[in-house]
């Protein structure tokens, strides 16, 4: 039987502001609590205000690791003014700029979870290109242009460990979706072209893969 989180941690989930609907969250929160078991780091890529940074955080502090995330906050591209994903209330009035990262603040302070994260702030290669600690989870779900999915996947995938899982969001394999889904696609496809990695479950667009082999 998954792993669940408590009722509380579900509902802090619902509660905060994201785009992963509950099934898919219960899948990550699954995958997470099975990765927590080698006692090494859970991270992600693309926090955005923290709704999915809540599941991985209980699954962290139930295993007694650390809970990383990774994002720039200043939104990905369709998060912008004038495109659908938008959220006016992301703005910072001061400067005219998106920026997530209060509330994510808010949200980890109102689930209970702020000891159990940190928070790089930052652009993920960057932030990847001086990492040097093994991963068991890599969640991938930042931007969805080729350059930014395949930047996240070549930073981080490197550091999943043997038996670590990772993850990947928005796989959309149908080419009408071609901005939302099928730069995560593509780079789900690499990984599962490189031999290094076997997948594990499919819940709708997210799927999780083991590391199985060496290489990306």
């Amino acid at each position: 039987m998954s792993a669940a989180p408590k009722p509380e941690i579900l509902a802090a989930f619902e509660a905060a502001k994201g785009f992963m609907p509950r099934h898919e969250g219960l899948a990550l929160y699954a995958a997470a609590t099975e990765a927590g078991r080698l006692g090494l780091p859970l991270l992600e890529v693309g926090t955005y205000c923290g709704r999915s940074t809540i599941l991985l955080a209980d699954a962290a502090r139930a295993a007694g690791v650390t809970a990383l995330t990774v994002d720039h906050h200043r939104g990905s591209e369709e998060q912008q003014p004038g495109w659908d994903y938008h959220d006016p209330d992301t703005v910072d009035p001061a400067l005219g700029l998106m920026d997530t990262l209060p509330a994510f603040r808010r949200t980890l302070h109102t689930a209970g979870l702020e000891d159990h994260v940190v928070a790089l702030v930052g652009r993920s290669p960057q932030i990847a290109k001086i990492w040097g600690t093994p991963l068991g989870f890599v969640f991938i779900d930042g931007g969805h242009t080729d350059a930014h999915a395949s930047a996240d996947y070549e930073g981080w995938a490197p550091h999943v460990a043997d038996g670590g899982l990772l993850l990947i969001h928005d796989v959309f394999p149908d080419p009408k979706d071609e901005f939302t889904g099928q730069a995560p696609y593509r780079v789900y496809l690499r990984a599962l072209e490189s031999g290094a990695f076997t997948e594990v479950s499919a819940t709708d667009s997210l799927r999780v893969l083991r590391r199985t082999g060496a290489g990306i």
